[in-house]
């Protein structure tokens, strides 16, 4: 797939200067001018809705901030246009990150109701303000230029707009292919998995969102000197609509689906506001109509867009393996066999008046496998919450390598050592299972955004690479290196989680019901590698409920029930405690 998009880049990089010399009608290069200025602010959307899931509908306001800037720079101080280019990404950046900053902790409604608000305001403090022009806006902004060189609204400014167009596109593919790519794509499936791979969720929403508005910024730049006039009518709720229904029409996924919607509903619409009156017999916006009926129908019956019928039929190639010669990954330090690794002191989790957790202590030492069993209701998946951070404990401690963790955030738990998988698989379905395994490196690369975009991070995503292989193998999937992650069955999902979590090179893993959904030989299997991993001096917490496994693999059990400790020792000690057969186990046992 990496080397399709790299054949479309080419494409269209061969494309730009064989339209620009076609001769065409300049009416027809207006469109084209028109449609590579909303595919850059759409492609924002697809980075942000597509790939990140946040609904903005305050697009439009950025290509506002971008086109406003320059047009009254240019007008009352005579700043070269080149220049007001990155005035305007900087008031845009500014802009887009206090928005971020104080909408997107919201989730839900609230955020696009907050980008609405946004939109809004923003569309009538352009339209008040005298300095503005009000409501008709700024006239008589000079065209771009190159010294003595007039680039206009022809044919030179097609070029000039594709090229930055094709730049992005760039840029675009490389970022969702890369370390920061992968933490972003993990946004859309919520924030406990991302955080448990020790990615800052918020951050990585704050970044996409200030890097759809750059974009929508760079496109309000070139449209206020392709137009040479701006008013507020091009910038408001309905532009922010517009452009939110052109990423879905064209695939808000994929990063081609941006050029494709943009193209198909700029020419509809022109071609509707001349037809449809005619077939009214009277004037009116009737494509809005229209425009509503066809965003059901795709919603309904092609949700991913238009361009998932061209790419459903691409050849999928396999990503080149190029990393086998790539340097390992430094590891962290281990402790010493027998150190002490976990120590939960008298944890207690109340949700109002109910105690789900009641005052638990047990610990676990270096190379040791600990088994966290008991019936349903429990308490065991909110123990291993609190361990893992995503429950802030009500009272008591949790010491992990003798630092208190307690009231730690998930991210900062799992960049010490400490990674887990869960009771129910999460994952990145439309991603390879090495992509979905690499994810778990996350914390041993550095590499982020902006070098991603410009290419700069490659040996590093080859280190997370090979990385990603050596664990998949060192499970038994090393064959399922570009297997899509939706395809896999139960049993190889919760394989690929396991070594996504030992890609985090853990001190302490933690498995909640690893063998779900597993057959005999598959389990044996896993049992195998805990061992392994166990003689390498890697502890590890076991949440099951196949009591097989867990009496064979296990050196040491703390028993559960209606959240408090019942027991803890070896195995063959529980087997025969009357309250564990009484209460878990069963009397025949």
């Amino acid at each position: 797939m990496k080397n399709l998009q790299n054949i479309g880049l080419l494409v269209l990089a061969a494309a730009i200067p064989l339209i620009a010399v076609l001769p065409l009608p300049d009416f027809w290069i207006a469109q084209l001018n028109y449609i590579g200025m909303y595919s850059m602010t759409v492609m924002g959307l697809v980075l942000l809705t597509g790939v990140g899931g946040l609904t903005s509908f305050g697009q439009a306001a950025f290509v506002g901030i971008g086109a406003y800037t320059t047009a009254w720079l240019t007008l009352n101080t005579g700043i070269s246009p080149w220049l007001t280019l990155f005035i305007g990404m900087g008031l845009t950046a500014g802009s887009a990150l206090l928005v971020g900053l104080i909408t997107l902790r919201m989730s839900g409604h609230y955020l696009p109701l907050a980008t609405i608000a946004w939109g809004l305001s923003l569309y009538y403090l352009m339209g008040n303000l005298d300095g503005l022009g009000k409501y008709d806006g700024l006239l008589g902004i000079k065209s771009l230029s190159i010294g003595d060189f007039d680039i206009g609204q022809g044919r030179a400014f097609f070029v000039l707009t594709w090229a930055i167009l094709l730049c992005f596109a760039a840029a675009l593919l490389h970022l969702l292919d890369s370390r920061a790519g992968r933490a972003i794509r993990s946004l859309k499936g919520g924030s406990q998995m991302a955080e448990a791979m020790g990615i800052s969720t918020f951050r990585y929403k704050v970044t996409i969102f200030v890097l759809a508005a750059l974009f929508a910024s760079v496109a309000g730049w070139l449209l206020a000197h392709f137009q040479r006039t701006v008013n507020p009518s091009a910038f408001g709720l309905k532009m922010g609509i517009e452009y939110l229904f052109m990423a879905v029409v064209g695939g808000v996924g994929h990063v081609w689906g941006a050029i494709v919607g943009a193209g198909l509903i700029r020419l509809l619409e022109d071609q509707l506001q001349v037809l449809l009156p005619r077939l009214m017999g009277t004037s009116g916006s009737y494509e809005v109509i229209v425009f509503g009926i066809a965003l059901v129908m795709v919603l309904k019956y092609l949700p991913d867009g238009l361009w998932s019928l061209v790419g459903r039929h691409l050849p999928k190639r396999p990503r080149p393996v190029d990393w086998q010669q790539a340097a390992p990954l430094a590891e962290r330090e281990k402790p010493e066999a027998g150190a002490l690794v976990l120590d939960v002191r008298k944890a207690r989790m109340e949700f109002g008046g109910l105690v789900a957790v009641n005052d638990i202590s047990f610990q676990i030492h270096a190379g040791q496998i600990v088994g966290l069993i008991g019936p349903n209701g429990a308490g065991k998946s909110t123990t291993f919450n609190i361990i893992t951070g995503v429950l802030p404990a009500t009272r008591g401690e949790v010491m992990f390598r003798n630092e208190n963790i307690s009231g730690l955030p998930s991210r900062d738990i799992a960049k010490r050592g400490m990674a887990r998988t869960f009771q129910h698989v999460k994952m990145i379905a439309d991603m390879t299972v090495l992509e979905n395994v690499a994810l778990g490196a996350h914390t041993r690369g550095s590499k982020g955004v902006l070098p991603a975009m410009l290419r700069a991070n490659r040996s590093e995503e080859k280190q997370l690479f090979r990385e990603a292989q050596r664990q998949l193998e060192r499970v038994g999937m090393g064959e399922y290196l570009h297997e899509q992650a939706g395809n896999l069955a139960m049993g190889p999902q919760r394989l690929m989680e396991i070594a996504r979590a030992l890609c985090a090179d853990p001190t302490l893993l933690l498995l909640d019901e690893p063998a779900a959904g597993l057959r005999h030989k598959e389990k044996q299997a896993l049992a195998d590698v805990l061992r392994q991993l166990k003689n390498e001096g890697m502890s590890i917490l076991l949440v099951e409920h196949d009591m097989d496994l867990v009496m064979q693999i296990c050196d040491h059990l703390v028993v559960m029930e209606f959240g408090t400790l019942l027991t803890q020792g070896p195995p063959a000690q529980i087997q025969q405690d009357p309250k564990v057969r009484a209460a878990y186990l069963g009397t025949e046992h």
